[in-house]
């Protein structure tokens, strides 16, 4: 993904994207979310893979906004849910020590 990511960053810095409004970019990411969620209400999986590649777009701009990289936001979370116990209800995934507050 690195190779995409970096011609992410270079399209972003060509139009000045990489020094814009962190406020505006992430009204931007929400928008692209909406997308997502309007391509699963309609099981448009073209749409969705779209949607999908936007919001990682958007995602990657806001990072380089705030002087990170995707990789390293991804390996940030990643390494907070690796060992992370709980159980799936409802298609979701709750973690343990969410369970235990209930």
């Amino acid at each position: 993904m690195s190779h995409l990511t970096n011609k992410v960053e270079q399209w972003s810095e060509e139009k000045g994207l990489d020094q814009a409004d962190s406020s505006k970019q992430f009204l931007k990411v929400t928008e692209e979310v909406g997308e997502v969620a309007a391509a699963l209400a309609r099981s448009d999986k073209d749409a969705l893979k779209d949607g999908i590649g936007d919001v990682l777009v958007t995602l990657i701009i806001l990072a380089q906004q705030n002087d990170m990289t995707i990789d390293e936001c991804l390996e940030t979370a990643y390494n907070e849910i690796k060992d992370r116990k709980g159980k799936l209800i409802n298609g979701t995934f709750v973690k343990e020590s969410d369970l235990q507050e209930g």
